[in-house]
């Protein structure tokens, strides 16, 4: 049994570290690619770009199309090629987050992840999501290292709407549910080995610092406020639920998500976090978590605004079949709800959706 621990080489958190940190890009390199949407690019890319430009670094922006595709990575790779790039820097969401790890490998630069939003814990780990162009899960791809560098800056992240934070709460939410289950099966975790004694008690203390901080962060970010609750969160979200599902395991709520992709239509409007927190529930009901568990997750996140009902997450929507499509999307061979200690059928997903939609309505 080996047991492994992974973790990004430097992690920066804190109020205008973007604009005032940048000697920790210039540690890295000099020629840098900036991966960032129209929209990120608007409300802080620019005086960004500006701020590393004014400490001798060249930056070169390029506009991310909004998927984390083979295609999109390709694209972008063969820029950084012509652009000579050493340092990628990917700003914004979760899927800019994930291209830009898969850039920055194949150019064999180095890698910064300096999200706008607190709402993924995709920035500290050694892996992304890869989509097709159409948006459709397709696989994890895994890199050598984590990202050298992880900028946090929470008086952007505080800029943003609360929603995003939420969301973010509701995918962290998901951290020690799946923790858990990866220490009862002894699955091997997304770092390559088992879970060391460090990633156990950080998948807790995620848990914990959600479950205490979470409404006072989301109050503060509702006006635009940096408190110590809110870098909790901050942290919570991204770097406690980063190290905690890389090195202690996802399961059955993340596959689940995956799941979800089988299908078109409205569960697409719905966000990450609240497909996830879904998933968390219906991952409980499957593992028959003890009442008072299940109770304290649906009262949390009907607190936070999560969905907790087939119709709030739009899944009332699709027929049997459909949902039979999402089980067996959600129990492919090599996705994560196989760390279960019980691993599901696509029918066992199914009735445990209905389930949980109909103890809500019986309960709360």
């Amino acid at each position: 049994m080996v047991n492994v621990f992974a973790s990004p080489s430097h992690y920066v958190q804190g109020k205008n570290v973007l604009l005032e940190r940048t000697n920790l890009i210039k540690d890295l390199g000099d020629k840098v690619l900036l991966l960032a949407d129209d929209t990120v690019w608007e409300i802080i890319g620019q005086d960004y770009a500006k701020a590393l430009e004014e400490s001798g670094i060249s930056v070169y922006r390029e506009a991310f199309n909004g998927e984390a595709s083979d295609n999109e990575i390709q694209r972008v790779v063969q820029i950084g090629q012509d652009k000579e790039s050493n340092v990628v820097i990917g700003l914004g969401g979760g899927k800019a987050i994930d291209a830009t790890k898969a850039i920055a490998e194949d150019l064999e630069a180095a890698t910064v992840i300096a999200p706008t939003i607190a709402s993924t814990d995709a920035p500290t780990s050694a892996l992304s999501v890869i989509y097709s162009d159409e948006g459709s899960f397709e696989r994890y791809r895994f890199y050598a290292q984590n990202p050298d560098l992880v900028l946090m800056d929470s008086q952007v992240i505080a800029n943003a709407p609360a929603s995003f934070l939420a969301d973010g709460i509701a995918d962290a939410s998901a951290t020690f549910v799946e923790a858990r289950a990866n220490t009862r099966s002894m699955f091997t975790t997304m770092a390559g080995g088992q879970q060391t004694i460090a990633s156990q008690a950080i998948a807790r203390a995620c848990r914990d610092t959600l479950f205490e901080y979470a409404d006072k962060a989301l109050a503060a970010v509702e006006c635009n406020l940096v408190t110590p609750a809110v870098e909790k969160i901050i942290e919570a979200n991204t770097l406690l639920s980063g190290l905690g599902f890389e090195c202690a395991g996802l399961s059955g709520a993340h596959a689940i998500h995956n799941g979800f992709t089988a299908v078109h239509g409205a569960i697409h409007e719905k966000t990450h976090g609240e497909k996830v927190a879904y998933g968390v529930l219906v991952q409980l009901m499957l593992e028959d978590a003890p009442q008072e568990e299940l109770n304290q997750y649906i009262e949390f996140y009907q607190r936070i605004g999560m969905p907790t009902t087939m119709a709030e997450v739009n899944l009332d929507q699709y027929s049997d079949e459909e949902l039979l499509a999402i089980g067996k999307q959600a129990t492919a061979e090599g996705e994560t709800i196989h760390s279960m200690i019980e691993a599901p059928t696509a029918e066992d997903v199914v009735s445990a959706i209905k389930a949980v939609d109909r103890y809500v309505k019986r309960n709360f």
